[in-house]
C-alpha cells in the first residue's frame, strides 16, 4: 500500500511538473507573439501531417520488430501484428500512467501469444538499456556537430535571447552546477534511506553492470545485425520526422539535419521528463529553436505542433490496436463458459 501511494504521488508530481511547464511556455504570450503564432498557423502546410504520421507509425513498427527479435531469442515466435499492437497499446497507456504501458504490453502479448510475461519483462529492461545507449549516442552526435548547443540551451532558460547584455553562464560553471545537483541528490538519498557511500557506489556499479549486460546480450543475439539495423532505423525515423516537420511552417523550412538533431535531443528529454512529454516537450523545443533565431511565438507553435502530432499518432494507433488485437486473435482465444 505504501509503495502504491508513493507511485501515485510520484506520478502526480511529474504530471504537475508537466502542467507547470505548459503554463510557463504560454504565460508570456503577448499580442505580438499571438500574431506570430496565428500567422504561422495560417500558412502552415498541414498536409505534411500525413507523411510525418506514416514515419512515426513506421518507427513504432521498427520498435515492435526489434522487440520481436528479442522474444525470438527466448524461443518464442510471436506474430508481428500482435507485437505491434501490444507496443501501441503500451504507448497509449504510458500517456496516462508512465511505465504501466510496459507492463500492460507484456501481459497483452502474453495473453495472445502464450509467452510468459516475466520473460517479456526481461526483454523490456534490455530494450530500455539499449534505448539509453542510443540516446546518449544522439546527444554525442548533436554535441559533436554543435559543441556549444547544450550550454546555450541551459543559458536560454535563465536569460532571454533578446537580452544579450546579460552575462552568459560559462560551460564549466554549468557542469559544476550539474555535478553539484547530482551530489546533493545522492546525499539526500543516503540520508533518507540511511545508506553509506559504499551503498551509493554499489548502485553505480549495478547500473554499469546492467549497461554491460545489455550490450553483451545484443552480442549474443543470433540476428544482432538485424537488431542493430532496427535500432538505427528507429532513431533515423525519429530524426526524419522532426526534419520533415521543419517544412510545415514557412519560418522553419530553412533548417536542416543539424537542427533536426537538436530537436531530437531536446524532444527526447521532454518526453522523458513528464508523462507523454506534456509541457516539457514543447518548452524544450521552443527554447532550442530560439537559439537558431526563430521568433518566440513561432518557436512555441512549432514545439506544440510536433508534440500534438506525436500524441495524435499514439492516440489513433493505440486505440486502433486496442480494438484490433482481440479481433485479429478471436480464432485463437479458447472459448470459455
Amino acid at each position: 500500500m505504501k509503495k502504491k501511494l508513493f507511485t501515485i504521488l510520484q506520478y502526480l508530481l511529474f504530471l504537475g511538473l508537466g502542467i507547470f511547464l505548459a503554463w510557463w511556455s504560454l504565460k508570456d504570450l503577448d499580442h505580438e507573439k499571438r500574431i506570430q503564432i496565428r500567422t504561422s498557423l495560417n500558412h502552415a502546410r498541414y498536409w505534411l501531417i500525413i507523411p510525418v504520421f506514416c514515419i512515426l507509425i513506421l518507427s513504432h513498427l521498427a520498435r515492435a520488430l526489434r522487440w520481436k527479435l528479442l522474444i525470438d531469442s527466448l524461443g518464442y515466435r510471436p506474430r508481428t501484428e500482435n507485437t505491434f499492437f501490444a507496443v501501441m497499446v503500451g504507448y497509449l497507456t504510458n500517456q496516462a500512467v508512465p511505465r504501466l504501458g510496459e507492463i500492460l504490453k507484456c501481459t497483452l502479448l502474453a495473453r495472445y501469444e502464450k509467452v510468459p510475461a516475466d520473460k517479456l519483462i526481461g526483454t523490456i529492461i534490455l530494450e530500455r538499456i539499449i534505448d539509453a545507449i542510443s540516446l546518449l549516442s544522439i546527444f554525442a552526435i548533436t554535441l559533436a556537430i554543435q559543441p556549444h548547443l547544450y550550454t546555450d540551451l541551459i543559458n536560454a532558460f535563465f536569460h532571454s535571447p533578446r537580452d544579450p547584455a546579460r552575462k552568459r553562464i560559462p560551460g564549466y560553471i554549468i557542469a559544476a552546477i550539474i555535478v553539484g545537483l547530482i551530489a546533493v541528490i545522492m546525499l539526500l538519498w543516503m540520508l533518507i534511506k540511511k545508506k553509506t557511500f559504499a551503498d551509493a557506489l554499489d548502485v553505480f556499479k549495478r547500473i554499469a553492470n546492467s549497461v554491460w549486460q545489455g550490450v553483451s546480450a545484443v552480442q549474443h543475439l543470433k540476428r544482432r545485425g538485424l537488431f542493430l539495423l532496427y535500432t538505427l532505423a528507429l532513431w533515423t525515423l525519429y530524426l526524419l520526422g522532426g526534419y520533415i516537420g521543419f517544412y510545415a511552417l514557412r519560418e522553419t523550412q530553412q533548417y536542416g539535419i543539424k537542427e533536426a538533431f537538436a530537436v531530437l535531443s531536446a524532444g527526447s528529454i521532454g518526453m522523458i521528463a513528464t508523462p507523454g512529454g506534456i509541457g516539457a516537450y514543447a518548452l524544450l523545443l521552443k527554447k532550442t529553436m530560439e537559439l537558431y533565431g526563430l521568433q518566440e511565438g513561432v518557436a512555441l507553435a512549432f514545439g506544440w505542433i510536433l508534440w500534438l502530432v506525436q500524441t495524435f499518432v499514439i492516440l489513433i494507433g493505440g486505440l486502433f490496436s486496442f480494438v484490433a488485437i482481440p479481433y485479429f486473435n478471436k480464432k485463437n482465444i479458447p472459448e470459455t463458459a
